[in-house]
């Protein structure tokens, strides 16, 4: 198996996510593609220097590595398991490789280059047919010409030097060598139309370069092209770690696509496209797509061996057909026809450029974060305490108040009413004393006025909030909790049971807690190492953790104090969350991977052994993205502490499991979000979530909204019945004993609003004339008739009479006066 981790095979549907492109340096390829597969390299085992795909077989792949190898691979659909082992195995013994290429005309036959050596191999054979002629320096490049008769070489040395190889029995020299481009850095070489070879370099003045050369004469290249002039080009916006050429046979020719390139990054394999533009349709544009060579062999390798050159049938004169290759051959790997009706197959599969019409999107993609108006700020706020663990969310709120840490000696927290923002005094606040230093907090969610804080010396005490607020300092807690032996990381509340609390700490154990009796209830064990996040599944059965050993762990507290299931991490060490979504199909964990890369993570809560089911990158940055899951809506808001974007995804069951959504964007970093029940969301505003921002100095309230056009309705798609999770549904001990419990639902819509599914069904009015009317062909004297009429309306009716015809004159006598 340790091959088979090298490289991934995928079938192509516009972009794929969650790869790990490796990032090691080889003169081979990163990522190869057949009609039907990509495939690529990662950074997760031993070294693969290079891949290749036959020319023949879709499912058929060719590697080599560090280990000396070339092995061949009978690879499958992405759905059905890999084979753990290789076909065929061969050993050219001559140091670490570094290219391997298929013949474009002959089956079983590859060319194989170590360092400085190069050799064809019959894959049916243990030797090799030839080795040819060793480089001076690292070989670089290599290409078969179209009919397999020569094989062009390129190594560094002090001036590059470019190798043909004529491909007959018995020779091993090569027939032309030639100084190529000028500096002594990275070049490659490849045969294009007839006679003609292209090579890319560098010049003296190190600028990239690309070159043009008759193989039969290669004394001067016939020109040359810098690549700092201005030439036609695709910007990305990822960095590259390889691109591969899909093969003609898999483009869509309805489009009209020519050309579509995969590019290999960091985390996503993302198609790229070329099309002419063409009216697209059903008629098949011949100019663009002259005959391009099938799936079937012109020959074997011993053929070619004995002196044979063949050229490969065009697709057009021959049904694509399986190799003949004695390796096993599924049936699944005939190429698909290349006429254009049928560009249905693996046409529709490798999609050329994501769009909102190709992908699925979600109905929250344009939902928009704003902070509310500054009568509803807390500010004024000071001495705020910015550098709380990483395992604490930093401040809490619930409907009614919010608690912040300040920064003064005691571990103090200020706590403030929601209800009555404004200006705080310049003068000392009321505060909660907690005598040493706060690692988390947080409040009891069936008592508003209840806080719990677990402090640096291993208890966790609770507060009591007086009605009305804090009016004076507190310092004697209602009860201390005690039993852990090291500083506490954090705490959680059970979601269903009154007065239950968990709780993790340094010394590798989480406990669970009855604060109605003040006593350790439980105490789970089968941490490694530092415990970075709790959290309790949505029907508060199963406990869950991420831990800094790079392990996810299940418990059934009631059951057992080991963990029922664990299954791998994130890799990177630096901090972590976990959360319950999809009603407890899932576990999202939000960490660090290898390269300490911010990267969410969604485990299948049946199956932790098996690894995460997708991961989406975030970015770089060395806080926790903090996240906070909406079950009604299946949305997931992230940030970080001293972030400045808060992240939203939709999260599917299914694929594509991530759906990004717009991203709230603040002026200045915070210390985090905190988000209130449901029932404080403005529904008729399409307020799916409040959350409370903590800044600086201010705490201001954040909605987040749907934009919809009937916002007289109720949104009863974005709003279903939501669960009552502020009131308790069972005691402590009911939990403790056995019982579970389950929230009530209430409906969100106001009585005066009437659902947006029941709404109307408006007619829709045509606000323009159908293009019938404006494309109707009209003969001359049609529109000489239009003309005339339009000129006649304006100057009016010549029939009528003049104004002044209607006019009395005045009488004789009249006169006189």
């Amino acid at each position: 198996m340790p091959v088979l981790e090298q490289y991934c095979c995928v079938s192509v549907q516009g972009w794929i996510a969650s790869v790990r492109g490796g990032s090691f340096s080889s003169q081979g390829k990163h990522i190869t593609s057949s009609c039907s597969l990509v495939a690529f390299n990662t950074d997760q085992a031993d070294l693969v220097t290079d891949l290749d795909f036959s020319p023949f077989d879709d499912y058929l792949l060719a590697t080599c590595s560090a280990d000396e190898t070339v092995k061949l691979w009978r690879v499958c659909d992405p759905a059905q398991d890999q084979c753990s082992d290789a076909e065929v195995t061969l050993s050219p013994a001559d140091g670490r490789l570094e290219l391997v290429l298929f013949h474009p005309a002959a089956s079983e036959l590859l060319a194989v280059a170590s360092v400085r050596g190069l050799q064809v191999w019959d894959v049916t054979r243990d030797t090799a047919l030839t080795v040819l002629e060793q480089h001076e320096d690292q070989l670089q490049g290599l290409s078969w010409k179209e009919d397999g008769s020569l094989l062009a070489s390129s190594c560094k040395v002090s001036a590059l030097h470019s190798n043909i190889w004529p491909c007959l029995t018995c020779l091993s020299l090569s027939l032309q060598c030639v100084q190529g481009h000028q500096a002594n850095r990275d070049s490659r070489i490849l045969w294009v139309k007839d006679d003609n070879l292209l090579t890319t370099g560098f010049n003296q003045m190190r600028q990239q370069e690309v070159r043009l050369w008759d193989s039969r004469k290669l004394s001067s290249s016939l020109t040359d092209l810098s690549l700092l002039l201005s030439v036609s080009h695709c910007l990305t916006d990822l960095s590259t770690r390889g691109t591969a050429l899909v093969p003609k046979l898999a483009l869509d020719v309805s489009c009209c696509e020519v050309l579509r390139l995969l590019q290999l990054t960091d985390n996503f394999i993302v198609p790229i496209s070329y099309q002419v533009p063409r009216k697209a349709g059903q008629d098949f544009h011949a100019d663009l797509y002259p005959d391009t060579v099938g799936h079937t062999p012109a020959m074997t390798a011993e053929d070619w061996w004995k002196g044979e050159n063949k050229q490969v049938l065009s697709s057009q004169r021959s049904e694509a057909s399986t190799s003949s290759s004695p390796l096993s051959t599924p049936s699944s790997s005939a190429a698909p026809s290349r006429s254009p009706s049928s560009t249905s197959g693996l046409s529709s599969g490798f999609l050329p450029s994501p769009s909102p019409s190709q992908s699925p999107s979600s109905k929250f993609r344009h939902i928009q974060g704003a902070v509310l108006h500054r009568d509803t700020h807390i500010t004024n706020l000071r001495g705020l305490h910015l550098t709380t663990p990483g395992e604490c969310d930093g401040f809490c709120a619930n409907g009614q108040r919010v608690a912040v840490p300040l920064a003064i000696a005691g571990g103090q927290i200020a706590v403030f009413e929601l209800s009555q923002p404004g200006k705080l005094p310049d003068t000392a606040l009321p505060t909660i004393q907690n005598s040493v230093n706060v690692a988390d907090f947080c409040w009891d969610p069936f008592d508003t006025h209840k806080l719990v804080v677990a402090g640096d010396d291993a208890k966790i005490r609770v507060w009591q909030i007086p009605k009305g607020g804090l009016t004076e300092t507190l310092t004697e807690p209602e009860c201390v909790l005690r039993g852990h032996t090291e500083k506490i990381y954090s705490i959680k509340f059970q979601p269903h049971a009154s007065g239950l609390l968990a709780s993790s700490s340094y010394d590798l154990t989480v406990r669970l807690w009855n604060l109605g009796t003040g006593e350790e209830v439980k105490r789970l064990s089968g941490h490694q190492d530092q415990i970075f996040g709790i959290a309790w599944s949505p029907d508060g059965k199963l406990l869950a953790t991420v831990c800094k050993d790079g392990k996810v762990r299940l418990y059934d507290p009631r059951k057992s104090t080991l963990p029922i299931q664990e299954g791998p991490g994130p890799e990177g060490h630096r901090g972590a969350r976990v959360v319950w979504v999809c009603d407890g199909k899932y576990l999202l964990v939000s960490g660090f991977d290898s390269r300490s890369e911010r990267q969410l993570y969604l485990f299948s809560a049946e199956s932790l052994a098996s690894g995460s089911v997708a991961s989406v990158p975030a970015d770089v940055s060395p806080s926790t993205l903090i996240p906070f899951y909406d079950p009604d809506t299946s949305v997931l808001i992230l940030t970080g502490k001293g972030d400045t974007r808060v992240y939203t995804y939709e999260i599917l069951p299914e694929a594509p499991y991530f759906m990004e959504c717009s991203s709230f964007h603040s002026s200045e970093p915070h210390k985090g979000l905190c988000f209130l029940p449901k029932t404080e969301c403005d529904v008729r505003d399409v307020e799916v979530a409040r959350a409370i921002r903590l800044g600086k100095s201010t705490i201001e309230p954040v909605a987040f909204r749907v934009p919809r056009v009937k916002k007289e309705f109720f949104q009863d798609d974005v709003f279903p019945e939501t669960a009552v999770w502020w009131e308790a549904s069972l005691t402590a001990a009911a939990w403790l004993s056995g019982s579970n419990g389950q929230h009530r639902k209430i409906s969100l819509q106001p009585k005066d609003m009437m659902p947006v599914s029941e709404a109307p069904k408006e007619v829709p009015v045509r606000k323009y004339l159908p293009s019938s009317v404006y494309l109707e062909e009209k003969t001359d004297e049609q529109k000489k008739e239009e003309l005339l009429s339009a000129m006649v309306a304006k100057l009016g009716n010549r029939e009528d009479p003049l104004p002044q015809a209607s006019c009395e004159g005045v009488d004789e006598d009249e006169w006189d006066d």
